[in-house]
């Protein structure tokens, strides 16, 4: 019951706050973007979430777990958090003044590349029962070298990058783009010090 909380309380939580960064900026609730991007996000969330919570609970309280004990990497955290809060609000600014707009075809493109990350961000979490949000050893953990992790070094920072680069366009915003591609940034960092944990622990 209180993982169930937890899980419900921080997905309403940020459907609310998606909802004031993109529509309040954009001035009404007129903005098909918006409800577009908050469709993909929103509803393949919760899906994930119901199927989680009930195959693999102790996963998704890890996904809960969000955080971080070393300076570097809640630095890595809040400048990821000040993006997300630029990026959404530019965008619905964008909407409101017309600013920038991005061609249809590219919109739906990037909508599809969404729903394909979501796809294998499901896919990497069923592969690696290790997976924190923060980064840590765990008690019993291993290298997982098979699947996607076979592949890729790393496949969940490579999928949360097409994820996330995806989100602005389909927001119909190449200002809110520009912000977004500080996250790759972010995550070489980011890898960098997960990489050097894992091999000294």
């Amino acid at each position: 019951m209180k993982l169930l909380i937890s899980a419900l309380t921080k997905y309403l939580a940020g459907l609310l706050m998606m909802g004031v960064l993109l529509f309040l900026p954009a001035g009404t609730l007129q903005y098909p973007n918006g409800w577009l991007f908050c469709g993909l996000l929103f509803v393949p969330m919760l899906i994930l979430g119901v199927v989680l919570f009930c195959k693999a609970p102790e996963l998704l309280e890890k996904r809960l777990r969000t955080k971080e004990t070393q300076t570097a990497q809640k630095q890595v955290i809040g400048v990821s958090a000040l993006m997300f809060i630029v990026g959404f609000v530019l965008a619905g600014l964008d909407f409101r003044f017309g600013w920038t707009r991005v061609p249809h075809w590219i919109v739906g493109t990037a909508s599809v590349l969404l729903l394909i990350s979501y796809g294998l961000y499901a896919e990497v979490m069923r592969e690696n029962a290790w997976l924190s949000r923060s980064v840590e050893i765990q008690e019993g953990q291993t290298v997982v070298d098979t699947g996607l992790y076979g592949i890729v070094r790393h496949p969940m920072y490579a999928v949360t990058t097409l994820l996330f680069l995806s989100m602005p366009l389909i927001l119909g915003s190449w200002i809110s783009f520009a912000v977004f591609l500080i996250y790759p940034v972010l995550m070489v960092k980011r890898i960098r010090y997960e990489e050097r944990l894992l091999e000294a622990e």
